[in-house]
């Protein structure tokens, strides 16, 4: 299955932002990627977001929230390719980004959807450890 996680989601890569929109090659968000890759492994969509903000303020932890109630909640020294990794990116805030765990040469990456970029792989470096609060696997 994880196998399977990563590849779904690096045919999203190159994939514009657009937030809330969830479209492979046309739009989509970090969430709009996770519901995307969901999508095409698991068919339905799992529910249905509400309107947030691009910074998902207010509503505490609701991305976390969210998550836990479609996805099992893993230790974060267990995280692996093909599991979800979902970052705080003010300290002592909300988490708010995530990304899909891959690997590539034997280093640990990230797929995912940033604010003004395309969906890409990226290394999984110190800094992104560091604003890592949680992590689920599928």
């Amino acid at each position: 299955m994880a196998t399977d996680i990563v590849t779904v989601a690096r045919a999203w890569i190159g994939t514009p932002y657009v937030h809330q929109a969830s479209v492979k090659g046309a739009g989509c968000d970090c969430l709009g990627l996770l519901r995307g890759v969901w999508r095409e492994l698991r068919g339905e969509e799992a529910e249905t977001p509400p309107p947030y903000a691009p910074d998902w303020s207010g509503g505490g932890e609701s991305l976390r929230d969210a998550l836990e109630r479609h996805l099992d909640e893993i230790a974060l020294a267990d995280i692996a390719p093909g599991d979800v990794a979902l970052f705080r990116m003010v300290e002592r805030g909300p988490a708010r980004h995530c990304a899909i765990v891959a690997e590539k040469e034997g280093a640990p990456t990230l797929i995912h959807a940033r604010q003004n970029k395309r969906v890409s792989e990226e290394a999984f470096t110190p800094a992104w450890r560091r604003k890592l609060a949680y992590a689920f696997r599928m």
